[in-house]
């Protein structure tokens, strides 16, 4: 090619060398063109790439991550390495791109994640949007009760009628003397106090990438939840609601027992439950009640009875435990409490009845929050508390099942 192009130039005049120079210089010319537009497109797309990582940067507060150190400074030529390093990986324009592929050993030696110099201020985690939280059980004895809502005065009353008049049959001229008259009571339940007070420095809720306030609502809520619900169960009545365990218990029937004293039905067993207690536990709760009727236990009591066999080795809890449905129990549904106590001799492991009959709770209008970041700078105290109560409303609505003989 070479030769020809050679013969036709001297034909034309011109030498070898002059041919030479030509070539040369339309060669150069192309390379210069060629890099320049290279380079441009290389900066262009790096550009946006650049500017992302400098607001990584910002965001991380490490500003400078990326750059050399300024004169005087050490590790220049190990940063040097790692600059070139990241160069050569963005500039790869490969899909496929391996560092074995692209990067020199000193490069690769100096891309380190371990080691932030090393190339580790490159490799950035990733913050989850959510939070792992560990799951605590709450009681549905708010749910399962009738909840009242006060909002004045410090207590709620309601009047109860337990009482019966009396009605005789006489004769057309007989005398009709005064029948008895009925008697009303009074059922009173107080409101006491429940307050929770966590704190917080200024800047965690300024700096923090989570909502750290409504975190704390969160997490006080759901304890205020779960301490009202054992309350409602257990509690004393001292500076707390009265729970419905704590009420005085008799076998004697509803019509000659004392009133706010629960009926218990035997288990038949010291130590252990049997079928036909459950079912005399249903048949002990009188038709008024049974309608909107429960069972209230905790996981271990059902996982019991859910055991339990007849004479044929039949399990006796068909409609048992099914997955994703409301589990029910000779016709009426289960309600699993945690706070209800295991089995065990002289224990009341079972409730049933109408408990929306049986307790009420009271509360005073909601939950109040003040934060105060002024008493303890420089932290922000989170002062939270409501006001609710709680007593047994009738108890005939609701049956327990005593572990006895």
């Amino acid at each position: 090619m070479r030769n020809r192009f050679a013969l036709e130039t001297k034909a034309a005049g011109d030498t070898e060398d002059d041919l030479d120079e030509a070539l040369e210089a339309v060669a150069k010319t192309v390379e210069d063109r060629t890099e320049k537009k290279v380079s441009k497109l290389i900066a262009d797309a790096l550009k946006p790439l650049n500017e992302g990582l400098t607001n990584i940067e910002k965001k991380m507060n490490r500003p400078g991550a990326l750059t050399l150190p300024g004169p005087g400074q050490e590790n220049t030529e190990v940063a040097a390495v790692e600059t070139k390093a990241i160069r050569s990986f963005l500039k790869s324009g490969s899909l496929n791109f391996t560092l074995s592929q692209h990067l020199t050993s000193d490069e690769m030696k100096a891309m380190t994640v371990g080691s932030d110099p090393d190339g580790g201020y490159t490799v950035f985690p990733v913050l989850s949007a959510s939070i792992t939280k560990k799951m605590f059980d709450q009681s549905p004895m708010r749910r399962l009760s009738d909840v009242q809502t006060i909002t004045e005065g410090d207590a709620w009353e309601e009047p109860v009628d337990r009482d019966d008049v009396g009605a005789v049959w006489v004769e057309e001229t007989e005398a009709r003397p005064e029948t008895s008259t009925p008697q009303l009571k009074m059922l009173r339940v107080p409101v006491h106090e429940i307050y929770a007070m966590p704190k917080v420095s200024q800047r965690m809720i300024d700096d923090s990438s989570w909502n750290i306030g409504a975190w704390l609502e969160g997490k006080i809520s759901d304890k205020f939840g779960r301490t009202e619900g054992y309350a409602a169960l257990r509690g004393d009545g001292m500076k707390k609601p009265i729970g419905l365990l704590t009420y005085p218990t008799s076998p004697d029937p509803d019509l000659s027992r004392a009133w706010q004293t629960i009926q218990y039905i035997p288990s038949g067993n010291a130590t252990l439950i049997t079928a036909d207690a459950l079912k005399s536990l249903v048949w002990a709760l009188r038709a008024p009640y049974r309608a909107g009727a429960a069972w209230l236990m905790n996981s271990n009591t059902a996982g019991t009875i859910d055991k339990l066999k007849n004479e044929n080795q039949d399990y006796i809890w068909r409609d048992g435990l099914s997955a994703g449905a409301q589990p029910s129990l000779l016709g009426y549904p289960v309600e699993i409490d945690e706070n209800m106590p295991d089995i065990g001799a002289g224990g009341y492991p079972i409730a049933f009845g109408n408990l929306k009959r049986a307790y009420v709770i009271v509360d005073k209008a909601g939950y109040k929050l003040l934060q105060d970041p002024y008493t303890d700078k420089p932290h922000v105290k989170f002062y939270t508390y409501r006001r609710t109560g709680g007593a047994l409303r009738n108890s005939e609505a609701v049956k327990l099942l005593k572990i006895s003989a």
